[in-house]
């Protein structure tokens, strides 16, 4: 079967800090599905920091910014968080992702390593569906400059430091205020974000086709402080009014240390995450095996 798809990226996970071990699993993993690649006549590329953590070679080597102009598909490897990572970095170069997952949930790397040759083949002849997810823009503005800049695809969380009281925040959306709120925190997050944090939280889990975002507080001081379901289209500001050592977290993998006065802003970004699934694909299917549902009845 021909590929639809002449330049691919592969993207992974890499694990200097856990020893030659790993690092050969990864890179045998790599390395495996490389090869596969180019028996389907695909140009195979690897990301720059995935060749140079797994020690691959073999292949070309390019940054991001030249995988967004040169391919037309990304294979990543590894589990959510490192799906997350690429998906903020290549959703401004709209390149489509395929995930193969090697962690442990996987709600977006969806396809298991033990039926990557099967399932690839498949979809590089066009049998897949495409699921787009829209990011959120964050700003960290202080004394009207802003400080901080970040895409998150999962969500924006605003936490105490981890042996101080409860922060007080005051929030808004569109300029309308909705409350001074007092808790370990608050989280907006987006529908692909709803099976994240938020969930912990007792927040809802949300369609990835709505143009919703849900706010959910972290242990309010308040009970009938609960999460609310939001319109994506408005801008939602937080000032913190008060707490120590707070900070803002992006898809928990960038941070930015907050001052008193200290404004986020959260807006719709212009950027999609462009998800390839397995034809058939079904999101309900996706939580019922994650979320264990279905489980322990007659």
């Amino acid at each position: 079967m021909k590929s639809k798809f002449r330049h691919i990226a592969l993207l992974g996970k890499y694990h200097l800090h856990l020893g030659s071990g790993a690092k050969l699993s990864s890179r045998q993993t790599l390395e495996s599905i490389a090869q596969f690649l180019h028996t389907q006549g695909c140009e195979v590329i690897l990301e720059h920091d995935t060749a140079a953590g797994t020690g691959l070679s073999g292949y070309a080597v390019m940054s991001i910014e030249e995988i967004g102009k040169s391919c037309d598909l990304a294979v990543v490897v590894g589990g959510d968080g490192t799906m997350l990572g690429y998906a903020r970095k290549l959703a401004p170069h709209n390149v489509p992702m395929i995930g193969i997952n090697q962690g442990r949930l996987g709600f977006i790397t969806d396809i298991p390593l033990s039926e990557v040759e099967r399932t690839l083949e498949a979809m590089l002849g066009g049998a897949y569906e495409e699921d787009s997810r829209a990011l959120m823009r964050a700003k960290v503005w202080r004394d009207d400059h802003c400080v901080f800049n970040a895409l998150a695809l999962n969500d924006v969380v605003v936490n105490r430091g981890a042996t101080s009281g409860m922060l007080e925040v005051r929030v808004a959306v569109d300029g309308r205020l909705v409350a001074n709120q007092r808790a370990d925190g608050l989280i907006i997050a987006t529908p692909t974000g709803s099976t994240a944090y938020s969930l912990s939280v007792g927040g809802p889990l949300l369609h990835p086709s709505l143009p919703a975002w849900v706010m959910a507080p972290i242990a309010p001081h308040t009970l009938s402080n609960r999460p609310i379901v939001l319109a994506d289209t408005g801008e939602v500001t937080i000032d913190l009014v008060s707490g120590r050592d707070a900070s803002a977290n992006f898809d928990m993998q960038s941070l930015a240390s907050l001052l008193i006065g200290d404004r986020i802003t959260v807006k719709r970004s212009n950027y999609h995450a462009r998800f390839l699934h397995p034809r058939g694909w079904s999101y309900y299917d996706t939580l019922r095996e994650k979320l264990h549902w279905n489980e322990g009845g007659a």
